[in-house]
């Protein structure tokens, strides 16, 4: 059984809603009113949170230029690039973090962070912030989770490249660390990702082997992924989000436009409410169905003494009449008095 977890005013877990956390990344492309913009198209899709990603290029790499801090030429987005430059020119700025979270708050919105060192989480708790993500490349920094474990927020952890152990250790590493609550999430770290490399079938098994509530951080292509994940269990759908992907940017390839965040809050919402019990049988929408399966009707007019035979006696809708499966029992009975057509056939007729 999984826990419910508390990320601001609402509940992550099993039998509750799937939460919808958008992305913001480094889809500002550098400009603050671009960065607040959106945060207004995230308010007006229905999504449930904002997130962003606390770093510098100095607190998350060097500035070095070697084989190793470079993206391998083939990426299909930054292929080539240093590491440095990349988070150059996609991080969030500190000074922005303040208007950030106010625009969000006044909309109501959840607004949480990734952070990347002590200095993150220090803004970031000055900040409240109501809960922390743990990245996919930061599973495997056991003291960082144990820091941002000690403010005693609940922790949302990507798993992306991750083996069970390394899993295994960063949650016990948020535990100990004293984390108000843990949501495991599945993550292929790719960028795009392939929808076949998305793996959902591993939903059940995070949620069955460390008994937290899961979800999904996505990277695919639209929202096919994410609503499938929710009928998998999914407690919480995070995805990139950006005005417009034509507008380019460093995430914009594997991003949503708002009307497409704004749809993935609605079909996550259905895909979860159609999960419904394991009850088999009618149900209440489908009473006024019951009515109209077949039965047997009397489809001639026929006089006392007739026999029954399939020209006088069909399996038609509505209900009413006796069961289609007693067809072979009447045929060749007689009738006991006239009956008129559009008559349902009782054992009292014949």
């Amino acid at each position: 059984m999984t826990a419910t977890v508390k990320i601001g005013p609402h509940a992550v877990g099993t039998g509750e809603r799937p939460f919808v956390v958008a992305e913001m990344s480094g889809n500002h492309n550098g400009d603050l009113d671009r960065a607040l913009a959106i945060v207004d198209a995230v308010a007006a899709s229905g999504a449930h949170a904002l997130k962003l990603q606390t770093y510098t290029p100095d607190t998350i790499t060097i500035d070095v230029d070697a084989p190793e801090f470079r993206i391998s030429g083939g990426h299909e987005l930054w292929g080539g690039e240093r590491l440095y430059q990349l988070f150059e020119r996609a991080h969030t700025p500190y000074e922005w973090h303040e208007p950030i979270f106010e625009r969000a708050r006044r909309h109501g919105l959840t607004v949480f962070s990734s952070p990347f060192d002590a200095t993150a989480v220090r803004l970031l708790e000055e900040l409240d912030v109501p809960a922390y993500k743990i990245a996919s490349s930061e599973l495997v920094d056991l003291p960082l989770i144990r820091l941002v474990a000690s403010t005693g927020k609940p922790l949302v952890i990507s798993t992306g490249m991750a083996t069970i152990g390394e899993i295994d250790a960063a949650v016990r590493a948020a535990r100990d660390g004293g984390a108000g609550g843990i949501v495991l999430l599945a993550c292929t770290a790719s960028y795009p990702a392939p929808p076949q490399d998305s793996n959902l079938r591993r939903l059940p098994v995070l949620a069955d082997a460390f008994g937290v509530p899961v979800g999904l951080s996505d990277h695919t292509p639209g929202i096919g992924v994410p609503v499938a994940a929710v009928a998998l269990g999914a407690c919480l759908i995070e995805k990139h989000v950006t005005l417009r992907r034509a507008d380019g940017g460093v995430d914009s390839d594997f991003s949503l436009e708002p009307t497409e965040l704004a749809e993935l809050r609605v079909e996550a919402e259905r895909a979860w409410a159609a999960l419904g019990t394991t009850a088999i049988g009618p149900t209440p929408t489908e009473r006024e169905g019951l009515r109209f399966r077949r039965s047997l009707y009397v489809v001639a007019d026929v006089r006392a003494g007739d026999p029954v035979t399939v020209e006088n006696v069909r399996s038609i809708r509505p209900a009413g009449g006796l069961p289609p499966a007693d067809l072979d029992r009447v045929l060749g009975r007689t009738f006991r008095r006239d009956v008129p057509r559009g008559t349902a056939l009782g054992w009292e007729l014949i």
